[in-house]
């Protein structure tokens, strides 16, 4: 028997033995827009706030030329009143592009009805993940963030389109100048840019070019030595660390940190694994200097900017609160349009 999409959560399997839906990387694309992605996260770390959520957690492995991680978060009243939990694991690989031509994020997302335990979805994760982190930029952005105008993005992969996108539909980008070490992958960002957005763009050779020019900063690289400095970031700008997410990772100057105030989207994961970790490791700073974190400035317990002359530092290392958020709306979406393939991973196939 064929469960109807559109059934209820509470009740649909009772007696039986339940399905899960497994949904692509394509349909998530086809469900997920960026800017329904952006409202999920924002909702998520609200709940978060409200102490609505399953505390986030992760674990990290490393292998030759990359590694592995977990993340799990869940959210209470994710979907039609039930609480849902999220357990992502990806392998992220860097070299991967050039090496033998995958992707560097690859992974899944298995998504749990947090009452009774039922493997409620299988995701594709590689999208998830690009426009999630994307999405915690833009929100952190709305409250952070000047309203709008030069963008320099450094480090011109995959996510860098995404963290432009969604930063578009939060703030006005007048401009995009892009760095990156290989020069011809700037350059086909920008050009990307240009079209996509009907902007301006250029591309630098270093970020000291920008530095008086920029109103936000988005570090998305794999650098492993810090790039960015307080010589590059004019005051009032807005910093989005995005790239460092375990602690051999490092995007930011530990004094840009310590004389600014941060705001992390996890503090105990930052500490741990983000740039806010080197600050911290080379005694310039203590987790107590933290202003706060992205749901304490969302939710108004804590400040975000206080002046327009602030230089104001997001460390987003990149939580499953988000994963949860967005994986719950996509299966939420799915159900209602009949989207995925349905199994039954303790039996036979459905249908």
């Amino acid at each position: 028997m064929t469960e109807s999409p559109a059934a209820t959560l509470s009740g649909e399997h009772r007696g039986s033995i339940p399905a899960t839906l497994v949904l692509t990387r394509e349909d998530v694309v086809r469900l997920l827009p960026i800017s329904a992605c952006i409202e999920a996260v924002e909702r998520g770390f609200q709940r978060h706030a409200r102490g609505e959520s399953i505390a986030p957690g992760i674990l990290g492995a490393h292998v030759d030329g990359g590694g592995f991680h977990v993340k799990t978060a869940g959210l209470r009243d994710a979907v039609e009143g039930r609480p849902m939990f999220a357990a992502k694991v990806n392998a992220n690989f860097p070299a991967n592009p050039d090496r033998v031509g995958l992707p560097t994020i690859q992974g899944v997302i298995a998504l749990f009805d947090a009452a009774d335990g039922r493997v409620l979805a299988l995701l594709d994760s590689t999208e998830i993940t690009s426009l999630r982190t994307a999405a915690a930029t833009a929100v952190a952005a709305r409250q952070l963030a000047p309203h709008g105008g030069t963008v320099t993005v450094c480090g011109c992969g995959e996510q860098s389109r995404y963290q432009v996108r969604a930063l578009a539909c939060v703030r006005p980008v007048r401009r995009v100048m892009a760095f990156d070490l290989h020069a011809a992958r700037a350059a086909r960002f920008a050009d990307d840019m240009a079209t996509e957005l009907e902007v301006e763009t250029a591309v630098i050779g270093d970020p000291a070019e920008a530095a008086a020019q920029t109103d936000i900063w988005i570090t998305c690289t794999t650098a492993r030595r810090w790039f960015l400095g307080r010589a590059h970031v004019a005051a009032g700008a807005f910093v989005a660390a995005v790239g460092a997410d375990n602690p051999e990772k490092q995007e930011l100057e530990p004094e840009l940190l310590a004389r600014n105030p941060v705001v992390t989207d996890v503090l105990d994961q930052c500490a741990r694994i983000g740039d806010l970790h080197h600050a911290i490791a080379a005694r310039l700073m203590g987790r107590e200097q933290v202003r706060a974190e992205l749901a304490d400035v969302i939710s108004g317990r804590k400040p975000g900017r206080l002046s327009a002359e602030e230089i104001v530092i997001f460390d987003s290392t990149g939580t499953a609160l988000q994963d949860v958020a967005a994986a719950a709306l996509v299966y939420q979406r799915a159900r209602l349009s009949g989207a995925g393939l349905s199994v039954r991973l303790g039996g036979r196939r459905n249908g």
